[in-house]
């Protein structure tokens, strides 16, 4: 009778033990396959691959239907040239019906400590310019970070050459460094070449001529400018010169330079031009050479 009722038990203790064994691999098998599918609250996996897809091919159906229909935006025209310069006294003249009392401003040796406060004084007034750019102000990336946020101000930027020397007083080679330099750094920076070049203290040569030729550049030295001056080193005197000079006349190319007190005396000298009924010349209006081939 005892060994009958051991026997039972054994026999029982064996049926619970493989109901166990049962569970646990149910379990672990559930596990796995929960790991293998997509996670249906994120998106993730399959499903999320097939609604970018979607949305690709939505896309360029629109795209297409738009062109089909003429509706993608054209790219911008350039603005129409409005003004000449003319080389016997580095002045703008009109072009057809264009405001004949027109001046341009313009900064030599930027951007080294005051060209963005100057940019930002200009953007205020509503006043167009041009920054020409030496490459020893930018070669590093804050200088860098501030010649860009110029242009996108939407001011042009020209060429200065990379270090200010007098092109006359180096070889060709030198020459071609001093300017193809600062055109390539511009054109990383800003995304475009510089179109006006200025040879520093006005001197060119034939070579810097020809080579601005080639780059498509329009070559200009200015008609007058006062601030490397002693006598017009503060804001109150470089201001009245600037207005009152007897060198403004129509078409007037006023240069000035990256200077504490030419940034003070700006909004003197803007105003007192208008005043004067002095229009600003636009450089986007400005003709340029067509490029040397």
């Amino acid at each position: 009778m005892l060994k009958l009722k051991w026997l039972t038990a054994a026999v029982l203790a064996a049926i619970l033990l493989a109901g166990c064994a049962g569970q646990e691999d149910t379990a672990d098998s559930g596990t796995e396959e929960s790991q293998d599918r997509p996670d249906e609250q994120t998106g993730e996996g399959a499903d999320s691959g097939g609604t970018k897809g979607n949305s690709a091919e939505e896309a360029a159906e629109e795209k297409e239907a738009d062109s089909e229909d003429g509706q993608v935006p054209a790219a911008a025209e350039p603005a129409e040239p409005l003004y000449e310069l003319n080389e016997a006294n580095w002045s703008f003249q009109p072009i057809g019906d264009a405001e004949p009392k027109a001046a341009l401003l313009t900064f030599d040796d930027a951007p080294d400590k005051h060209a963005l406060e100057m940019a930002k004084t200009l953007k205020e007034l509503d006043a167009p310019a041009i920054f020409f750019v030496n490459g020893h102000f930018i070669d590093t990336d804050e200088e860098k970070a501030v010649l860009k946020e110029i242009h996108e101000m939407g001011f042009p930027i020209g060429n200065h050459t990379m270090s200010h020397p007098n092109l006359q007083q180096i070889p060709e080679d030198a020459q071609r460094e001093e300017i193809l330099g600062v055109n390539e750094i511009v054109e990383q920076v800003t995304g475009e070449k510089p179109k006006f070049f200025r040879a520093p203290f006005g001197v060119n040569t034939d070579f810097t001529r020809q080579l601005a030729a080639d780059e498509g550049m329009l070559l200009m030295n200015w008609t007058y400018g006062f601030d490397w001056e002693p006598a017009y080193q503060n804001a109150e005197a470089l201001a009245d010169i600037m207005v009152n000079t007897e060198y403004l006349n129509n078409g007037a190319n006023l240069l000035m330079h990256d200077r504490e007190w030419t940034a003070a005396a700006l909004p003197k000298i803007v105003q007192g031009l208008r005043d004067k009924g002095y229009t600003l010349i636009d450089p986007a209006t400005i003709k340029m050479p067509e490029k040397a081939q």
